[in-house]
């Protein structure tokens, strides 16, 4: 699955426009984060991962560090976390994670994205049970056994170590995030992680090979990039490769 899971991740932001959105996203997620949970990345172990992811995704850091002096003040804007499911075309499964201000609005406009791709979305646990919430890590190498070895050496909990064309992946539950980066930094700093995050990682997998689906999957994510209030979204689906 580890060169399937790079597969599926979305393709680095290249326009203006992509690029925009994506700060904007990453400085509402780091202010929610930073006025939750406190702005010393050192004691806010999720602050401290979402701006490290941030950098890895090229976001300036004016836009880190305006978000966190935002986070400092009283007032500011009231941000609510809302997590949508449903079954997207193909008979996918997917979630959608979003930050907002208006719960009216974000219904709204998730609504939509299902109702013009002939997709349902439906009520919280519709399909979340059928995905695990995990740390994955992603990297070139060749050698996977030496890889778990040593993760083992560190007491680390680890789910799977895929090895499949040069690239190695691990997955772990969620709460062994940081026990991992360091057991990589200490033990095999060799290995660029190319990918490192906690995502929901689908236990199953939908192939999708109609090509009215294929194309209304396509508009489906479009739609919900564009959405303002979406954050991420993680889905089961697996398109034919280009």
């Amino acid at each position: 699955m580890g060169r399937a899971y790079q597969n599926r991740k979305l393709s680095m932001a290249k326009t203006a426009g992509q690029k925009t959105k994506l700060y904007s996203k990453y400085g509402k997620e780091i202010y929610v984060i930073a006025k939750n949970g406190g702005v010393d990345p050192d004691g806010n172990l999720t602050l401290r991962r979402t701006i490290e992811k941030a950098k890895k995704d090229q976001v300036p850091s004016h836009v880190i560090e305006k978000a966190i002096e935002k986070a400092k003040g009283t007032g500011g804007e009231d941000y609510a976390e809302a997590r949508y499911e449903g079954f997207g075309p193909g008979n996918s499964m997917v979630i959608i994670d979003c930050l907002t201000d208006n719960s009216n609005r974000t219904i709204k406009d998730v609504r939509q994205c299902f109702t013009k791709t002939n997709a349902k979305i439906g009520s919280s646990g519709t399909v979340s049970h059928m995905f695990d919430h995990q740390a994955v890590f992603a990297f070139k190498g060749e050698d996977d056994e030496s890889v778990l070895e040593n993760l083992m050496m560190a007491d680390i909990d680890v789910t799977d170590v895929e090895l499949e064309d040069g690239i190695i992946t691990v997955y772990a539950p969620h709460t062994e995030f940081f026990k991992i980066k360091t057991a990589f930094a200490d033990s095999m700093p060799e290995y660029d992680l190319e990918v490192e995050e906690i995502t929901w990682v689908p236990q199953t997998y939908t192939e999708i090979t109609n090509e009215d689906d294929i194309a209304n999957f396509e508009k489906f994510l479009a739609m919900l990039e564009d959405c303002e209030d979406v954050q991420n979204v993680y889905h089961n689906a697996e398109l034919p490769q280009e």
